[in-house]
């Protein structure tokens, strides 16, 4: 059985453009995408590294970066992230396939394995850690066999299953496919802590984090953030504003999102629009 994480990577991100090559911590020469692919092959079930990107000239830094921590890649799509995965997963041979975002340099190489032997032990199609969300935002593990990778990738139609990797196997065709969910001990929950990358305010905490721990372990673990943050609650406010971006398959879902997020900026008028238009219509 041959386990490859594949890690998806991009300079053209919308919020924070260009955001896995920023330096972390600060005043290294380390950027968060080598901070991610360093603590990957710290796993101990996983065998092949690959790093999936796009066909963009844009992207040629991507591929530098992977060849410099002896990363292998793959560059597809920019728009069908699935087909990126399923070709990438397909050149590699893996029977087993752990998806890991680049936006993650916090990740845990004890979570995903933790992951990986229960989609193992169970037999599962897809074992995730945040279908049920108790772990930190930004320590985000999914694995999947490659078989279902494949039935997503013929199969999958709508946008929103080829823009993303995995919602027609835990969403849309869940009942054809076993699901499994993995939640976190006591000790490491911490569903209000945020440490993944997507805005200027997630950079400027997570190089807090890397300042705290980083000089002291490199390779610091999750049990090593909770702490910290137990330690120095205030870090939680330098991100609190910011919301995880999702998945919707339909569209009061995402209108209910929008009003979430008008209000978070005193968009008052504009949210309560939004809620009459939706009771109309109710």
């Amino acid at each position: 059985m041959k386990i490859g994480a594949i890690i998806q990577a991009r300079v053209s991100s919308t919020r924070l453009p260009k955001k896995v090559l920023l330096n972390l911590p600060y005043e290294s020469e380390i950027t968060v995408l080598q901070q991610v692919i360093r603590r990957v092959f710290k796993s101990n079930k996983i065998s092949d590294v690959v790093v999936a990107t796009t066909t963009d000239y844009d992207d040629n830094v991507i591929v530098e970066y992977a060849e410099k921590e002896n990363a292998k890649w793959f560059r597809g799509s920019k728009e069908d992230l699935l087909s990126r995965y399923y070709l990438a997963a397909k050149e590699n041979k893996l029977d087993v396939i752990v998806r890991i975002t680049s936006d993650c340099p916090c990740i845990d190489w004890e979570i995903i394995d933790l992951v990986i032997e229960h989609h193992i032990s169970e037999k599962s199609d897809y074992t995730s850690n945040t279908l049920k969300r108790t772990f930190p935002h930004g320590l985000d593990v999914e694995v999947l066999s490659f078989e279902s990778l494949e039935k997503a990738y013929i199969n999958a139609k709508e946008s929103f299953e080829r823009e993303h990797v995995c919602p027609y196997i835990y969403t849309t065709h869940k009942d054809e496919f076993k699901v499994c969910s993995v939640e976190s001990s006591q000790h490491l929950s911490g569903d209000d802590i945020r440490i993944t990358l997507d805005t200027e305010e997630d950079y400027a905490l997570l190089c807090a984090v890397y300042d705290y721990l980083f000089f002291h372990n490199e390779y610091f673990k999750a049990i090593d953030i909770i702490k910290l943050f137990k330690q120095k609650p205030w870090l939680k406010l330098i991100n609190k504003k910011v919301v995880q971006k999702k998945t919707f398959t339909n569209l009061n879902d995402e209108i209910s999102e929008a009003i979430k997020v008008l209000k978070l900026q005193d968009l008052y008028n504009s949210a309560n629009m939004l809620e009459n238009i939706i009771k109309k219509e109710q």
